[in-house]
């Protein structure tokens, strides 16, 4: 019988905040305001995590000026001919947000999920895709058509694409000017596995012909710090198990530890890693164990007959990223439970990383209604995402001690600055 999942002990987050990341930072409100729709990815599998709460106060700020003034807007880049997207009819002010690798999670949330978002952040639309369906492809493609269309007086549509790094922004873009581009298009975007890729703002990038549509990809920015205690620590740990922060900020196997544990949230029953093992193998907490029994499976063993347990956690990483997850979502929306003398009761339930919750009868009898209450535990779930982060503004926990000095720093050096002032003042006065 599978023991109580714990969450394991996490090690704090690093800190991965390259240049060109800090300078696209500051480049945003400048590029916002020559933007008519932004494109926001984030992770299917992380919806939350993947927020960006950095950029939000930009975003917010753009679509408040959009709101109330109608000055004139020039595209991006350069090489346009002086063009606006803005015309009689008023500025064009959309922002879409795209769950990207939908293939990841299961599909009995996505539904419940657009609807939490819907009355959580009724000003977002919310998009789920796949780069692999071309029917998802499609449907975002027409979406930003029919923007477009609706707005005639708009000589072009010109598209800002942002997001974290590695959630598929490029990608995605090479997809969509594939779709809406009549003929063969070559790719346009070089697209990586690594975080980081992408460093600088692209060129203008044509996905629509008729109407005019041009899109920017961007670099994908990291959160300065991820911040401290638990909620820094797992934060950190989630971004790395998508290959969202640098290769070799993290110990493997901490992370092996707590995709095991969340691979048993999603799946207490039967989770996803035990198709790796021999036939008969129960669910397992204990990391360890787990990979000395992956590495007899792989015959990853060193001399001697040692078994190579580091080599088999960076497979089993990998194994997720590319195909496990796949499997992970295959989980059936109801599972038992109760306990049939191997498995534990079920007593929590999972969707992606970000979600989860505890099991009570109303969500899994088949009686019920399953999706309003996924939803209504979802609703929770963001509540409690909502209120942690504004805890963390306020404490400062977000912020690391390399930022505390310099804010300190700077807060003296306006205090110095307002003294002297005063003192000028006196003295001329006098």
């Amino acid at each position: 019988m599978m023991s109580v999942m714990l969450l394991p002990a996490l090690p704090s987050p690093p800190s991965w905040f390259p240049g060109h990341m800090n300078r696209f930072t500051k480049q945003l409100p400048a590029l916002l305001s020559r933007t008519d729709v932004v494109l926001e990815l984030r992770d299917s599998r992380l919806p939350l995590t993947s927020i960006n709460n950095n950029l939000e106060g930009a975003i917010n700020k753009w679509r408040a000026e959009r709101g109330h003034h109608s000055t004139h807007v020039t595209p991006i880049s350069p090489t346009t001919s002086g063009k606006s997207s803005l015309g009689y009819g008023g500025p064009i002010c959309e922002r879409i947000v795209v769950l990207n690798k939908r293939d990841f999670v299961p599909e009995w949330g996505v539904e419940p999920f657009k609807r939490a978002m819907k009355t959580k952040f009724p000003d977002q639309t919310v998009h789920f895709a796949s780069c692999n369906k071309p029917r998802d492809i499609r449907s975002l493609s027409e979406m930003l058509i029919n923007i477009a269309k609706r707005n005639p007086h708009a000589t072009e549509m010109n598209v800002l694409v942002i997001g974290m790094p590695n959630v598929g922004k490029s990608t995605l873009l090479n997809s969509l000017r594939n779709m809406g581009i009549p003929g063969r298009t070559p790719k346009a975007l070089q697209t990586s596995a690594q975080p980081g890729h992408t460093r600088a703002i692209s060129t203008r990038l044509k996905l629509s012909e008729d109407p005019l549509v041009y899109s920017y990809d961007s670099p994908g920015v990291m959160l300065p710090f991820l911040g401290r205690g638990d909620r820094g620590a797992e934060r950190g740990v989630k971004l790395a198990l998508i290959a969202g922060i640098k290769e070799g900020l993290y110990d493997i196997e901490a992370l092996v530890a707590y995709l095991l544990y969340r691979l048993n949230v999603l799946n207490p029953i039967s989770p996803a890693y035990l198709t790796l093992l021999p036939p008969g193998s129960r669910p397992s907490t204990d990391a360890e164990d787990f990979l000395e029994q992956l590495a007899i499976r792989l015959n990853m063993l060193l001399r001697g007959g040692e078994k190579d347990t580091v080599r088999a956690a960076k497979w089993f990483v990998e194994w997720w990223r590319n195909e496990g997850g796949l499997v992970s979502a295959s989980v059936p929306e109801k599972l038992p439970t109760g306990s049939d003398g191997f498995h534990a009761p079920l007593l929590r339930r999972g969707w992606g990383f970000d979600f989860e919750w505890t099991v009570d009868a109303s969500i899994n009898s088949t009686g019920g209604d399953f999706e309003s209450t996924v939803q209504m535990k979802m609703e929770e779930c963001i509540d409690e995402s909502i209120r942690a982060a504004s805890e963390d503004e306020r404490s400062g926990v977000g912020i690391s001690t390399t930022q505390e000095r310099k804010r300190s720093w700077q807060e003296k050096q306006s205090m110095r600055a307002a003294k002297s002032k005063a003192k000028f003042a006196a003295r001329k006065a006098a």
